[in-house]
This record gives C-alpha cells, structure tokens and sequence, in this order.
C-alpha cells in the first residue's frame, strides 16, 4: 500500500471529525476493516442463539452434534476476521502517521524564517516523534474500538430487545448510569492530554537546547541548573499524566460496575420470572450471554472516547505546526536552469532603494543602493548592526524588501523560484555548520551529482585537500555531531569548499577569515583570489587583512550606504573608516561586526 502524505488537517481542535478527515485518502482500506469487523460482530452475535438452540433441542430431548460443530466453527471464524481486521486497521494507521510525518517533515523544512526565530527546535521535534506515535495509537486503537463497540453494542441491543424488553430497560437504566460517570472523566482528558503533550515538547526543547551547548553547559559548571530546567517540564507532563490517570481509572471501573452490576439484577429478576413461569432458561442464558457480549463493546466505546481525548492534544499540536506558514514558492525541484554567467565588467549583484526591517515600523535598510561588480572581490564592511547580515539574508531571499528590487545579474529576485536563485549563488556562513555525517556528505550537500575530479578541484581550492589525506578514513572519515571532531577553521574550509562545488555565480561569505589562524587566513586569500576568476564574491569583513585583500568596498551605517570605492580610496577618504581598520590592526582581531 502507498504511502500517499496525509491531508492538511482543518483548523480548530482535534476531534472525531479530524481523525475521519485523516482517514480520508485511506478510506478503501478503512472500508474493509469495518466489513471485517461487521462480519466478526455478525459471527459473534450468532453465537448466543445457538447455544439457545442448542439448550431447547436439549430439553426436548436431544442435542444436535450440527449445532456444536456450528459453535465452534463461529469461534474460529470470529477469531480469524478479527485478526484480519486488527492488521488492516494497524495498518492503516501506520499509513495515517507517515503521511502526517512526512508532511510535517516538509512543512517544518520550508517554514518562513521568522517561524524559526519564534519556535524552538526541540518542541518541533517533538510533534514529529511523540506526538506522531499518539495519533497512531489515536487511530489504531481508538478507531477500531470505537467500530467493534458500535456494531457490537448495536447488535447485542436489538437481540436483548427481542428476546426480553423488560430485561433491556433495566439494563439501560443502569448503563446510563454508568454513562454519567464516564462522561465527566472524558472531558478533563482533552485538556490534560494537551498539557502533557505540550510539557513533553517543552522538555524536548529544554534538552535539546542544553545539548546544543554541551561544552558551553560544561565550562559555566551548568549541569545542575539546566537539569533543574529541564525537570520543571518532567514534572509538568508527570503532573498531567496523573491527572489523566486518575480520570482513566474512574472510565474503565465505571463502565464494567455498571454493566456487571446489571448482569447481576437482570440475573436476579430473569431467575425469578423463570421460577414464575413468565420465562423460559433458554431466552434467560442468550439474554445473559448477550450481557457478557455487552461488556467488551460498551467497554470498547468508552476506551476509544478516552483515545480520542487523549490523542487530541497530540493531533491539535501537529494540526498547529502543519499550520505554520511556509515560505513562498520553496517547494521547487531544486534543478537550477542554465543561466548565463556574468563577465568582468557585468553587474552581478545589484540593490536597489531597499527598505526592509524585521519588524514593522523598524527599519534595518533605509533605502540601501549598490553594486557588487562580477567577477570580482566585495567587501561590505560596517559597525555591528549596521546592517550586513541582513543584506546575505535578503540576497539569499531568506526575506523579501519591503520596498525596493534586488537584481542577480540583472534579473528581479521577485521573478524567480526561490530554490532557482538560491542555486546559483551559495553561501558560507560565519558559524560556518557541518552536519553529521561524513566528510564526503558534508562537501556533496549541495552538489550531491559532483564528480571526483570536481571535488578534488574544490578541495584544492579550500585548502582542505591535505586536512583530508590526514583523517582515518579520508573523505569518508565521520566527522561528529556538528562537525565536533573538526577544529573550527577546518569547518570554515568545509563550508567554503562545499560552497565552491555547486559552481556559483555569486559567492557569500560572511567573515571567512573569522576561525582562521594566520597561515590559514594567508592560505584563504590565496583561495579567494583563485576563486574570484570563476565567480562573484560578496564577503563581510571584519579583519583589515580581508578589505585590503578586496577589490571593491561598500560601507553601511545605520542601514545606509555611506560610501563605496576601492579599500585604498575608503581608507583615505573616510576617517571611521580609517579608525576602524586602525584599532583592528593595532589588537588582535575579533569576531563580530566592527
């Protein structure tokens, strides 16, 4: 059976109708669980009119071996399409809770980058892991509870009826009774559920905001304080599993102390009709048997309202993260269509009067103009907050301007996919990340077609061709979680030279020079002068090294260029900027925006 991604669930809280619209693309498969399990209710409800059967041909004289061999040939059936059913409907619901996972695997890849910015990863996280398993028990166990309660109860009523109304109604009174009970337990489940589920996410953000810092947590001597911090959320979710577990204690005992209890007063007034003679054994037994019949299903019913409860505060949190908003236009193929390359003396990157600000009313770029000429080395340089990280952001179409156009080599940004313009640029960022894996993965990331030859020309480039030769395993050596078994400066070469192998047009790098030593700053700017005949680079400079080693400065202020020319003109010409590059050379260098 295919695997197609679940539906987008409707907006509100989760409840039955939801899980119905979950089960929608599934539906032929859902079809055939219900006829199996009507078809084992059938068997199973034809059981007790035999053995009424079976007891009137005894008092009469005889028991037919017919009749027996019938009884136990139900049994067996009964047994064998409920296994049939069970598997369907398990089934199924792994179907259900891989569609929702892969959609929210796609959902949680292409949110807007300010999403990120306002939702913590581990909570994320957890939607996808616990949150998915619940819904899976949600529509594996509930659905089929709720299916073979319903048939069942349906059925047993009708038979009870039949064989004595009188019977049926003090039944009835009874269970209702129980009915009440039940019902206030079911409603305090919706909301511990969602406490739970949403204490879990918590605590799965809360550790995996520790781990993401572990040396960090170490040097500070923090394991105690964050251990209490993640605690807070056990014991929130330990709080509201109590509390769902006092409300599930009352629904089970509730439903069977009702139905037991009028197993033994229909018992009681049934023998005492019989002694009367307003009765007779064989209609007393198939009623009781239907009785016994009766627990399983109304039981059945109550366990899959609890399920559904339950498993509402994991579906309403997926619900809520499927309903985050994605980016625009991400769900390209990732193919990137031939585009002519810029040449010396083109403009391969161009800005022109943009404003944008990550929030309304507050400005980052106040009418920001330039030129990044092709082929050539760009420095942007400025105070912190002046706003260069935000220009890669907006180049890299992590945002839009507000106002404003953005040109790569002479085409609007607006008018092109974003996975088209991402791929003909690449960026290097500061921090420079390497994901788990191995060396060769890492450097394949974004060229995952690249040949051997192109990756060893890439590694040559980035100076990290001997850093390779040296590892245990060479390019397929693991290189840890965040690529911890490399110093820094080796992931800042990785980055640059996973970079380089997508070919870009225009090249981002926002401080490269930041994690390097002196030898391997000198081995970069021998690798940006290499680079920079092929294609177009942009970099943030911090160190006076990388803006004289530029061929072209634009310097931002406040969200404004204030000049632009060659490092030589600036540095004469501008006194911050002189000041600047003087106080950086007269210390050791920093990492952060001058």
């Amino acid at each position: 059976m295919a695997a197609p991604e679940g539906p987008r669930p409707p907006d509100g809280p989760a409840g039955l109708r939801h899980v119905l619209r979950l089960l929608g693309p599934y539906r032929r498969w859902v079809l055939l669980a219900c006829a199996l399990t009507l078809a084992g209710a059938g068997l199973a409800l034809a059981q007790p009119l035999l053995v009424r059967q079976v007891i009137e041909n005894a008092g009469t004289g005889g028991v037919s071996a017919g009749l027996v061999v019938a009884l136990v040939g139900l049994f067996v059936a009964e047994a064998a399409v409920e296994t049939a059913a069970r598997y369907v409907l398990a089934r199924t619901s792994e179907q259900v809770t891989l569609g929702l996972r892969l959609g929210l695997i796609g959902r949680l890849l292409r949110l807007r980058m300010p999403v990120y910015e306002r939702q913590r990863t581990g909570d994320l996280i957890s939607r996808l892991g616990t949150d998915g398993a619940e819904v899976r028990r949600l529509v594996a166990d509930s659905f089929a509870d709720a299916v073979t309660g319903v048939v069942g109860v349906a059925g047993a009523v009708a038979l009870m009826v039949w064989l004595d109304p009188v019977l049926f109604l003090i039944v009835l009174v009874l269970v209702t009774v129980g009915g009440l009970a039940v019902a206030g337990a079911l409603r305090g489940l919706r909301r511990a559920s969602l406490h739970r589920q949403t204490a879990v996410g918590a605590m799965a953000a809360d550790l995996e905001r520790a781990l993401g810092a572990i040396r960090t947590v170490r040097a500070s001597r923090a394991e105690e304080r964050e251990c209490d911090r993640i605690a807070v959320q056990a014991r929130g979710a330990y709080t509201a599993s109590l509390r769902m577990a006092r409300l599930e204690a009352v629904i089970g005992p509730a439903t069977r102390l009702a139905v037991n209890g009028s197993f033994l007063v229909v018992l009681l007034v049934g023998g005492l009709r019989v002694a009367q003679g307003e009765g007779s054994v064989a209609d007393l037994v198939a009623f009781l048997l239907y009785m016994t019949y009766l627990v399983m299903p109304i039981d059945a019913v109550f366990q899959a309202m609890s399920a559904l409860q339950q498993g509402s505060g994991a579906l309403q949190r997926i619900e809520e993260a499927l309903r985050l908003p994605p980016e625009p236009g991400s769900g390209g193929s990732g193919r990137v269509s031939v585009a002519p390359r810029p040449r010396r003396g083109d403009v391969a990157l161009e800005f022109r009067d943009v404003w944008f600000g990550y929030e309304p009313g507050r400005p980052v770029l106040r009418g920001v103009s330039f030129q990044v000429p092709a082929l050539r080395t760009t420095a942007l340089v400025g105070r912190s907050g002046a706003g260069k990280s935000t220009v890669f952001a907006l180049t890299e179409r992590f945002y839009d301007p507000d106002r404003g156009r953005i040109l790569l080599c002479g085409e609007d940004l607006r008018g092109l996919d974003r996975s088209e313009s991402r791929g003909r640029m690449a960026l290097v960022e500061q921090e420079a990340p390497v994901l788990y894996g191995t060396l060769r993965e890492n450097l394949l990331y974004a060229a995952p077609d690249a040949g051997e030859a192109e990756l060893r020309r890439a590694l040559a480039l980035a100076d990290l061709d001997t850093v390779a030769a040296r590892l245990p395993g060479g390019l397929d050596t693991d290189v840890g979680e965040r690529g911890v078994r490399m110093s820094g400066g080796e992931r800042q070469r990785v980055a640059i030279a996973r970079a380089l192998l997508a070919r870009p047009a225009l090249l981002l790098l926002d401080e490269p020079s930041s994690q390097l030593d002196p030898v391997g700053e000198a081995a970069l700017r021998r690798t940006v002068r290499r680079i920079s005949r092929e294609c177009t680079l942009l970099v943030i400079a911090h160190r006076p090294s990388t803006v004289q080693a530029a061929d072209h400065l634009i310097a931002l202020a406040d969200g404004h260029v204030v000049a632009t020319g060659t490092p030589a003109e600036l540095l004469h010409s501008d006194g911050r900027l002189r000041s600047a590059h003087e106080r950086v050379e007269a210390g050791p260098g920093r990492r952060g925006n001058p």
